[in-house]
């Protein structure tokens, strides 16, 4: 073993704030729709996390706007119903967007938990759950905004990047940061290395970020 798959392996990766156990069951659960373009591997870290008791919650819906892709299946092994609301079917984000919200109504959505989803969402879908949408993007947050996160931390060679849970704002990806988790850059990372080791950080911290938001909710339900 090289030094450098020492580093993949055994280096500590920083995670602010800490994951703590959330196993608290007194309030209801968040009901949770997720919205996925892709394999929905942070889709089912959140559904793991529900059933090993890490998060009080359940998922409504899967949201998906690409036919046949995995996430589709991981859903299908969970029992959470998914909706296919293809963004090519539609002229104009907004139209997108008000399909997106009607699904989330008729589902009870709490929360809204955007898992790889590779749209930009307007004021439509925001308005409807104002402070309610949650994003997970490949970089530490403000760096590297939008598309192509982690080959714009290639190209600028920094030395860590990471992921970020961060509230949804008009600006893209510029919400109020959640949770974060940083996550070194190696010599010989390719975009798919270092995507390989983020998205293992990707499925600790959304869960947790979502436990976070859980007193929110409780709150506004009183």
């Amino acid at each position: 073993m090289n030094n450098h798959s020492l580093l993949v392996d055994a280096t500590p990766h920083l995670i602010s704030p800490p994951i703590s156990p959330n196993r608290s069951t007194n309030s209801s659960p968040m009901k949770l729709g997720i919205m996925a373009s892709g394999s929905g591997s942070n889709f089912e870290a959140v559904a793991q996390a529900i059933k090993d008791g890490q998060l009080n919650a359940q998922i409504q819906v899967l949201i998906y706007n690409n036919p046949g892709i995995k996430a589709v299946e991981r859903a299908e092994r969970w029992g959470v119903p998914s909706v296919l609301l293809n963004h090519r079917d539609y002229k104009h984000r907004e139209e997108l967007d008000t399909a997106i919200v009607e699904v989330l109504q008729q589902y009870q959505v709490d929360w809204v938990v955007m898992a790889g989803w590779m749209r930009i969402v307007t004021p439509v879908l925001i308005n409807a759950f104002p402070d309610k949408i949650i994003n997970i993007h490949p970089s530490l947050l403000p760096s590297f905004k939008g598309a192509h996160a982690i080959e714009k931390a290639l190209e600028a060679g920094v030395k860590i990047t990471g992921c970020t849970v961060h509230l949804v704002c008009q600006e893209v990806d510029s919400g109020l940061i959640l949770v974060q988790a940083a996550v070194p850059v190696l010599p010989e990372d390719t975009p798919e290395t270092l995507h390989a080791r983020i998205q293992v950080q990707e499925h600790r911290i959304l869960p947790q970020a979502i436990a976070q938001l859980a007193p929110r909710t409780t709150s506004a339900t009183l």
